[in-house]
């Protein structure tokens, strides 16, 4: 795939995998339009692109916000949404604000842009759709209330966008990766086993995007343990990961 000349959405482009990507893309030829939050990350990032980028900052958790965004969009050859918040969360010690918050970003979210860029990808039979899963999102993990949730339904949701566009000329794609350091891994307390940095995560999402394939979770070693995983039978799946 050849990403010179294509118009791509980045949705949570500020910081760690995003900005990591927002580099790889545009510096692959994309023009970029990336959004987050944070309008000054996002003019900051632009500086320092290769390649011409549009800002629009947003709120996803604000549908009015994500549809002002979707307004100013224009023509589009794809989005990658790898916007996500988290918070280390056990059922032992409930915090709804931060639960909802994560299901309101990262999985809503999701459906929220969507809306943005479905109707001219279907009316045009083309179009490029890139949904950030984890690991996480395989099977319930102890201390991931809200995460892991979050990330099966997006996981799940493009499962399902594949299954119905897969023989149209709509490309869909979800990347599942492992840990990456960010702000947001710095919060855990717990060694984490296979730590990538963002500039490497972002080197597998961009050969992930260029080929293709459908799914892929990295890294490699380190996934086969979540996968396989689903086959454990509970008493020994909790056993261990408890």
């Amino acid at each position: 795939m050849n990403f010179t000349g294509q118009r791509y959405w980045l949705v949570g482009a500020s910081e760690g995998l995003g900005r990591a990507l927002a580099h790889k893309m545009s510096a692959a030829g994309a023009e970029l339009v990336i959004s987050a939050r944070s309008e000054t990350r996002l003019l900051e990032l632009a500086d320092e692109l290769p390649n011409k980028a549009q800002v629009i900052a947003l709120d996803l958790s604000d549908g009015v916000s994500v549809a002002k965004a979707g307004a100013d969009l224009g023509r589009l050859d794809g989005v990658v949404f790898v916007a996500g918040v988290y918070w280390p969360m056990s059922a032992n010690q409930w915090d709804g604000a931060n639960a909802v918050a994560m299901a309101e970003i990262n999985f809503t979210g999701a459906f929220r842009v969507l809306e943005q860029v479905m109707p001219q990808f279907l009316e045009r039979d083309s179009g490029h759709i890139v949904i950030t899963g984890s690991l996480s999102g395989f099977r319930g993990l102890p201390g991931a209330i809200g995460y892991g949730a979050s990330k099966a339904g997006v996981m799940s949701l493009a499962e399902s966008l594949y299954a119905d566009l897969r023989t149209s000329g709509i490309k869909v794609q979800v990347a599942n990766p492992g840990f990456i350091e960010t702000r947001l891994t710095d919060k855990n307390k717990f060694r984490m086993p296979f730590i990538m940095s963002p500039e490497k995560a972002a080197d597998q999402m961009m050969r992930h995007m260029a080929g293709k394939r459908f799914k892929r979770s990295f890294p490699t070693l380190f996934s086969w343990f979540f996968r396989f995983s689903q086959f454990w039978p509970d008493w020994l799946y909790y056993r261990i990961f408890s």
